[in-house]
């Protein structure tokens, strides 16, 4: 059974920082793309950024220089790094192990960013 475990939302003043956090199963880690996305109230889930498990990143425009993705191997984990964040970040964001035919996805960690 594959687990994916999302940690780290709550509430952070616009401008501030934020760490999510992703647990992940030790048996799909390091063959799987690892990503985080987000999905606001009425508005559909949109990506946020990936990473393969070569390393090699990729970001939503809207992000791009305030996020960082990165994987730990020891800890089969995943974090997003969000810096800088606007009012528009607020969504539940969701993690997501994706191998070639399936996609895992955890509950959801909820970020709000006030004003």
């Amino acid at each position: 059974q594959v687990q994916v475990v999302e940690s780290g939302g709550g509430l952070v003043q616009s401008g501030g920082s934020l760490r999510l956090s992703c647990a992940t199963s030790r048996s799909i880690f390091s063959i799987a793309t690892m990503g985080w996305y987000r999905q606001a109230p009425e508005k559909q889930r949109e990506l946020v950024a990936t990473i393969t498990e070569g390393g090699y990143t990729n970001y939503a425009d809207s992000v791009k220089g305030r996020f960082t993705i990165s994987r730990d191997s020891a800890k089969n984990t995943v974090y997003l790094e969000m810096n800088s964040v606007k009012p528009e970040d607020t969504a539940v964001y969701y993690c997501n192990a994706r191998l070639t035919n399936w996609n895992y996805w955890g509950q959801g960690t909820r970020v709000t960013v006030s004003s």
